[in-house]
């Protein structure tokens, strides 16, 4: 939203300096995103007065100038054809820099006579386009500032215009007058009175307007009009024209441009037809679809089923409350104008715009929501700035639909902005901060809400209008209240704490942190298990992120690619959030995933680097159990899902059903998919399957030492190919669960003499005694169940 700080002042009475402004607009909840002023870059400018102007020897259209300066009489050179004696002019001296010319000026000869600066054109100033001359001006003294100077005789051209960010609930600070009511509320200034206008039509309209019953409810619920013929269409004011250059607008013609300024300068969305180009009455009604429309921006839009439209007997002439036709738009030759003032639909608005692709100043207010009831008062105002820049005889007022009733109060709790917001304002205050915004208070306290005020729809949003008036800087941090002492009790969930270690762990095991979006493409989506009905998006903001993610893998591996195609080979990432199943509660699961690419390590004496595997992800994997304090004895089982590699992954699982985390190498597929060169590999926690301790005490558990000396015995199995080492080791730690610590692999051997189809798995079991020291009798017992349990769960023999 941009405007200018004389366009600010037309509605408010104040001294304050556009540095106090600027910070209160921020301060208000108006964000202030820039300001240009014009005087910034004219203020080392002064005046001079030209004593003596001559023709330069050697050229024809220049002039040697003797001119009066503060620093004295300068020499300068000028090829403007007005140069001459006896005129006031504004002076750039060397070392100056000139905005229209992009250049800072220097002592210089010109065909041989030296020039000591020059004089300045309103184009090189960047005062409008005006370059046939230099500027003469009526008065001034030498050495005056030409921004003084501007500021006494022309001060629009030294206007400085402010632009501030407008969030989507603040519709009525999307006109001029909403900004300075706020400004008058925090005590800048004075809210001047609105200005009013009733213009008495002398004929009755020739065009009439309806509005179709479907329309009504959802489309648009008031049609106002009047003709006003007569008109002279033409270029509009210079005060009117700058205010809208000012702001990025391009003056059209006077009749467009009342528009615009209602527009800004109001919040009020006005559309003028050139009422000779429409055939009979216009009628607001919703499209069959595939109707086609040029728009005034000269594009063409074609209709869907539901938009509402404006036609005539010709057919649609305008997209309502969006943007007019070309075919009845005013030009220089309009007689005779219809002057339109609606009240739109705001949800039709944004649907329509957006599936059209038009982002008109109208839309964007429409949609946002604009003030009802100032729609009678807009066209009686619209109509008298019409009467008064172009001329002309006004018809009386059509109307089709009703204003609708936005009526609506709430009860005003002093006592609620401390225990809302934490600030102590008194009663008095609050009411007349509401009274200053428009707000109409009762003797009890109920506050009826302004019109122009959709945003506020309960009793706390007054709260917030008086803590917003009242600039919530001057909150001042207070400790909460504890009601005992000592210290205090835990207030984390055992599943925060069991995040927030998951997450520490693996920042200290070297991955870097990533925050990704949960929405994803459909087609990387598909690749980790997703992508359908359940997860899809209504309204998604791109096609990029159309559903919900079924993985955190998917948006490490992009950023992993986009790394990568920055020149980015060895990466360590990871995040912990959730993932989805589906759009029900109960279908959000919270994952802790990391993925490593590259290599791993420094270089070893040969110069090389490992490249990283399966077990560095199986280590991290198991890192992170232990921190969350998972159950230690788990199992390496099969199964993992499809994007991993089959044959180098694996689940951590406690029985077959439940899996605690899942690791191995990335699929190629996948990778070639997300387009990541490999090697990849990665893991994932899922943090809400490990149980969680029963032992909820802080305290560690007792240290549990062995006075006896513990025994490790080495048996080799002939087992088939097909069996895995993990069944081996499980059927061993089962033939005595008190004896035996811990069995582990040492060595596998395929082969040889063993035959085809057959390999031998090593393992060493230790024994550790509780009661008593072993002897061989013991030893041997234990070994010869161990022997019995291997030859049972998988047909293994001793190796001889």
């Amino acid at each position: 939203m941009k405007f200018t700080l004389s366009w600010l002042k037309d509605h408010l009475d104040t001294s304050a300096s556009l540095d106090e402004i600027l910070y209160a607009l921020t301060d208000l909840g108006l964000e202030v995103e820039e300001v240009i002023n014009p005087a910034d870059a004219l203020a080392d400018f002064t005046l001079g007065y030209v004593k003596k102007a001559e023709k330069h020897p050697d050229a024809d259209r220049l002039r040697v100038c003797e001119v009066e300066t503060d620093e004295g009489t300068k020499q300068i050179i000028c090829g403007a054809p007005n140069a001459r004696q006896g005129i006031t002019v504004v002076v750039c001296k060397p070392g100056m820099y000139i905005p229209g010319l992009d250049l800072t000026i220097k002592v210089g000869k010109i065909r041989g006579v030296e020039s000591h600066g020059m004089m300045a054109s309103e184009k090189e100033l960047e005062l409008s386009d005006e370059h046939d001359g230099i500027i003469e001006l009526p008065s001034g003294e030498v050495g005056q500032k030409f921004v003084d100077w501007l500021a006494e005789n022309d001060p629009a051209k030294v206007d400085p215009v402010i632009d501030i960010a407008i969030t989507p609930n603040r519709p009525d600070a999307l006109g001029v007058r909403g900004i300075a009511r706020d400004l008058a509320a925090r005590g800048l200034g004075t809210l001047k009175p609105a200005k009013t206008a009733q213009v008495k039509g002398t004929f009755e309209s020739p065009i009439k307007v309806t509005i179709d019953e479907d329309t009504r409810t959802s489309g648009c619920e008031v049609f106002m009009g009047r003709l006003i013929r007569g008109v002279k269409n033409g270029p509009s004011p210079e005060w009117l024209q700058q205010r809208l250059r000012a702001i990025g607008l391009r003056p059209i013609s006077a009749l467009v441009d009342i528009t615009n300024f209602f527009t800004i300068d109001a919040n009020r969305p006005l559309h003028v037809f050139d009422a000779d180009k429409v055939s009979g009455d216009l009628r607001v009604h919703r499209a069959k679809g595939g109707e086609i429309l040029i728009g005034l921006d000269e594009k063409e839009y074609t209709f869907t089923e539901g938009m509402v439209v404006i036609s005539d007997d010709n057919g649609i002439e305008s997209i309502g409350g969006i943007m007019g036709g070309l075919e009845t738009g005013c030009t220089n030759d309009t007689v005779n104008v219809f002057l339109e003032a609606a009240v739109w639909d705001a949800i039709g608005i944004a649907k329509t715009g957006r599936a059209l692709k038009i982002n008109s100043d109208a839309r964007y207010r429409n949609e946002r929501g604009i003030d009802p009831l100032f729609n009678a008062p807009a066209l009686e105002l619209a109509t008298q700035m019409i009467l008064d820049l172009c001329g002309g005889e006004p018809s009386e007022v059509v109307q089709a639909g009703e204003i609708p009733d936005v009526s609506r109060a709430y009860q005003l709790d002093t006592d609620r902005v401390q225990s809302l917001v934490g600030m102590e304002i008194a009663p008095e205050t609050q009411r007349k901060t509401l009274t200053a915004l428009g707000f109409v208070l009762d003797d009890k306290d109920m506050a009826q809400v302004p019109s122009w005020r959709p945003d506020v729809q309960g009793p706390a949003d007054l709260v917030e209008e008086v803590a917003r008036v009242a600039s919530l800087t001057k909150l001042q941090g207070k400790p909460m209240a504890r009601d005992h002492e000592g210290v205090a009790r835990p207030i984390l969930t055992p599943m925060q704490v069991r995040e927030s270690m998951a997450r520490r762990t693996i920042a200290s095991l070297g991955y870097n942190e990533c925050v990704t979006y949960s929405f994803i493409d459909q087609a990387s989506a598909e690749l980790f298990g997703g992508g359908d009905d359940a997860t899809m998006l209504d309204n998604p903001i791109s096609s990029e992120m159309s559903h919900m993610r079924p993985d955190l893998l998917p948006a490490l591996l992009q950023a992993a690619a986009r790394n990568q195609a920055r020149g980015f080979a060895d990466m360590a990432l990871f995040e912990v959030g959730p993932a989805f199943s589906g759009g029900e509660p109960g279908e959000q699961h919270l994952l802790a995933t990391g993925i490593l690419i590259g290599h791993t390590g420094p270089k070893d004496v040969h110069g090389e680097r490992r490249a990283v595997d399966v077990y560095d992800a199986k280590a991290d994997a198991e890192a992170v159990l232990s921190a969350i304090k998972a159950p230690a004895k788990a199992q390496i089982l099969r199964g993992s899902p499809d994007w991993w590699h089959p044959g180098r992954s694996g689940n951590i699982c406690l029985g077959p059903k439940k899996v605690m985390a899942t690791f191995g190498e990335l699929h190629p597929k996948v990778l070639a998919a997300m387009d990541v060169k490999g090697p990849a590999v990665g893991f994932t926690v899922f943090l809400e399957e490990p149980p969680f301790p029963r032992n909820k005490s802080a305290t560690r558990p007792a240290l549990a030492l062995r006075d006896l000396q513990a025994v490790e015995r080495d048996f080799a199995f002939v087992v088939d190919e097909g069996v895995e080492a993990l069944k081996l080791v499980n059927a061993a730690a089962s033939a005595d669960v008190k004896l035996i610590e811990s069995v582990r692999v040492f060595d596998e051997f395929i082969g040889g003499s063993l035959g085809e189809g057959k390999k031998s798995l090593a393992i060493s079991v230790r024994l550790q005694p509780v009661e008593k020291t072993l002897t061989d009798e013991d030893i041997a017992v234990v070994s010869e169940k161990v022997i019995a349990k291997v030859a049972k769960a998988t047909g293994g023999v001793l190796r001889g």
